[in-house]
């Protein structure tokens, strides 16, 4: 079982950067793909990327080149870097774990923990 908790979310202005954290517990965490989603008000959750068991990562076309997803095993933290943000950023970010595959998906429904959420609001 893995529990995951988000955080590093807050108000930034367009243009400027964040760092979002999520620890995991359990012994899931290595072995497991990691994901970041975000959902914004009155929108579906979307995928913004993924990272592999081994640490290649994947992207959403959406923040290609402004975001970037590391993991650190170890410690059993995963990372979401943003940076150049925009006001279409803006949305509750969530990590979360499928600890059926080291290769994870874009599919939500393929992740069976989720954190609780962090809010990333970008003011133009």
């Amino acid at each position: 079982q893995v529990q995951l908790v988000e955080s590093g979310g807050g108000l930034v202005q367009a243009g400027g950067s964040l760092t979002l954290s999520c620890a995991a517990s359990g012994r899931a965490f290595s072995r497991s793909a990691m994901g970041w989603f975000r959902q914004a008000p009155g929108k579906e959750r979307e995928f913004v990327g993924r990272i592999t068991g081994s640490g290649t990562a994947y992207y959403a076309d959406s923040v290609k080149g402004r975001f970037t997803i590391s993991r650190d095993n170890a410690k059993t933290i995963l990372y979401l870097q943003m940076n150049s943000l925009r006001p279409e950023d803006t949305a509750v970010y969530y990590c979360a774990a499928d600890s059926d595959s080291r290769l994870g998906s874009t599919r939500d429904y393929d992740y069976d923990y989720w954190g609780q959420g962090t809010q990333v609001t970008v003011s133009s």
